[in-house]
């Protein structure tokens, strides 16, 4: 007899001897766990750069994230990694306005097919403030159909000295257009540091959205199970939500949105904007 039908007899007769109330309650059990919505473990993407600050004519890395948030984004980890198919648009939006698109510059850095993430090399030619982003439409079933929309984004400065950068960098609080988007309303860039609040707006469908919770998320900081009071916000009436850092790292900012909207092969719409924000310890621009 083999071992795997020794296990089966085995597990057979100890069902057998269980009461039909236990037997009962574990098949309950299942099946709420079968009834949780599949979007609930939804992945986010995120777009950050290796710095937040570049000399004109020098070169920036731009990293394309695929995060861990099974657990509604409580963290700022890695998860699997994006497949080149659901990568609708990786670009980068100059101070004039022209875009760059990213796409064919992506680099693997991971070995294995869901290990690592994609990198891409830009050079900015001008100097301004710059925004990297990334959206994706898929519909996706992790057994319920969902439609994921989602946008990721980051700002960096460009400069023809890194010792004397200029404060005055319009253009952070335009939006791109994307369908659910949070949108700086304030330079994320500079002046930055600990003690300047990061301030973001949240708009759906061109329009600010009120009454949804935003996480600012520290690189190696993991937020509390529903709601944290110390990194997250509620949006206001105008869509605006704030967070002020006390210490320089990396921050997520991340904004999940769900409508029961159904369609020829999705029964839900989960919208997911993400905004990574580098804060230096010492602000760039004044030196404190």
């Amino acid at each position: 007899m083999t071992p795997l039908r020794i296990v089966r007899i085995a597990l057979l007769s100890f069902l057998a001897e269980r009461s039909y109330d236990t037997m009962r309650y574990a098949l309950l059990c299942l099946a709420a766990c079968l009834a949780i919505p599949a979007f609930t473990a939804a992945h986010d993407t995120w777009v950050q750069t290796n710095t937040n600050i570049v000399r004109t004519g020098d070169a920036i890395h731009i990293d394309l994230m695929l995060g861990n948030h099974g657990n509604n984004h409580r963290d700022f980890k890695l998860a699997s990694k994006l497949s080149p198919d659901s990568i609708d648009t990786f670009e980068v939006f100059a101070p004039d306005g022209k875009k760059y698109d990213l796409k064919p510059d992506l680099t693997d850095l991971g070995y294995a097919p869901k290990e690592g993430f994609y990198s891409a090399k830009f050079v900015p030619g001008k100097p301004g403030l710059y925004v990297a982003a990334q959206s994706s439409d898929k519909v996706v079933n992790h057994g319920k159909p969902v439609r994921s929309i989602r946008s990721a984004k980051t700002y960096f400065l460009v400069s023809n000295s890194l010792d004397k950068v200029a404060k005055d960098q319009p253009g952070f609080d335009k939006p791109l257009g994307h369908k659910f988007e949070l949108v700086a309303d304030a330079n994320p860039v500079m002046p930055m540091g600990p003690g300047t609040p990061i301030k973001v707006k949240l708009f759906f469908e061109g329009k600010p959205l009120d009454g949804v919770k935003i996480s600012f998320i520290p690189r190696g900081v993991t937020l509390k199970e529903g709601t944290d009071p110390e990194y997250e916000r509620t949006t206001d009436k105008d869509g605006k939500a704030s967070f002020t850092p006390k210490t320089g790292a990396y921050y997520l900012v991340v904004a999940h949105h769900t409508r029961d909207e159904k369609g020829k092969d999705y029964d839900a719409v989960l919208y997911t904007a993400t905004l990574s924000v580098f804060v230096p310890e010492k602000c760039p621009c004044c030196d404190e």
